[in-house]
């Protein structure tokens, strides 16, 4: 019997850990592979995936993607708060590199499929959120419908990371008890502070607005977010909130709790994993937010309308609005407004 060859993104974290026993188990001949992406003090991630590797006595390769990731996750980033979006780098990682290059490097290494650690699951091609807070499909959407008969996601059964920890312990994988990563891998800590070193000027002082009244001067677009009601620096006779950012003005506009709500939204950038999307569904415009019933439009091959049935808050820019028939996920686009 001929093992089907599988290419494992290995992070060094206890999910693709257990990813790669899972595919062994399974009979699969699995070659793990860790991108090096940023350069991080006291990181163990590529020694620990290494460790597990030898441990499983599978081929393990270490590939420096650096100059790529900053070119296209890290430069988009920052170009994104630039112009008063708030971006989701790991849509862009999984979409460039984890279903992207890594695809690429699978079919040179004579791979037939790439497996993720991703809580997820796949059949017949097509991907299915599933029924746990742990579900990533959100992140997804972007990847290359091209590629949807290629991928294995090893951890599709499992809804919740106990049970994961469980396997490593009961196998004495090396990982069991690692933190779990940090939700943006370059950032450290405060994602302004990481602007504030990577930007060539620091952003322009402006006002704050309210109903068309100066209520203040802000510190900078960079620092504000649709939603966002504390940090703000202003006192006033009830919570304001930031309802949206003007460049041109550089102002940042502010409204009441009740003006953060909105029915209509436009996606641009979109990515399709079906055929043709149906006429209702149901959308998600952040990870964290409710699944909600919604009508879509498609306008053109890069543009859809959304028109929620109830109205949604805090509908961002730069962040993705992500499509559902129930569990199966359609696709999605980045919001525009």
């Amino acid at each position: 019997m001929i093992m089907k060859r599988v290419l494992l993104g290995m992070s060094g974290g206890v999910d693709s850990s257990v990813a790669a026993y899972l595919l062994r188990k399974e009979g699969y001949e699995v070659v793990g592979v860790t991108m090096y992406l940023v350069n991080k003090e006291d990181d163990t991630s590529i020694d620990d995936a290494k460790k597990i590797a030898k441990m499983l006595n599978i081929e393990h390769h270490v590939i420096d993607y650096r100059d790529f990731f900053k070119e296209t996750i890290i430069k988009n980033f920052i170009t994104s708060y630039q112009n008063t979006q708030t971006p989701n780098p790991c849509i862009l990682c999984n979409k460039k590199l984890k279903f992207g290059l890594l695809w690429e490097k699978a079919k040179e290494l004579n791979c037939e499929y790439i497996a993720t650690g991703h809580y997820a699951q796949i059949k017949d091609n097509k991907i299915y959120r599933i029924p746990s807070y742990k579900d990533q499909t959100y992140f997804l959407y972007s990847i290359n419908k091209e590629v949807l008969p290629h991928i294995i996601f090893p951890l599709s059964s499992f809804s919740n990371k106990e049970d994961i920890r469980k396997i490593a312990e009961e196998n004495n994988l090396i990982t069991a008890h690692k933190k779990d990563s940090q939700d943006i891998c370059f950032i450290p800590d405060k994602y302004t502070d990481f602007l504030e070193q990577n930007i060539k000027s620091l952003p322009k002082k402006g006002k704050f607005i309210y109903h068309n009244d100066e209520l203040g001067e802000h510190k900078g677009l960079i620092y504000y977010t649709i939603g966002q009601r504390k940090g703000l620096g202003i006192s006033y006779s009830k919570p304001l909130y930031v309802i949206s950012l003007d460049k041109e003005k550089n102002q940042v506009i502010l409204g009441d709790e009740n003006e953060l709500y909105s029915s209509e939204v436009l996606i641009t950038n979109t990515n399709l994993l079906v055929d043709k999307l149906p006429n209702k569904c149901l959308g998600k415009i952040r990870y964290k937010s409710e699944l909600s019933p919604c009508t879509v439009t498609v306008i053109d091959d890069n543009n859809i309308k959304v028109v929620f049935d109830k109205p949604v808050k805090s509908v961002t820019p730069g962040q993705s609005l992500v499509l559902y028939d129930d569990y199966l996920l359609l696709g999605g686009g980045i919001i525009t407004k």
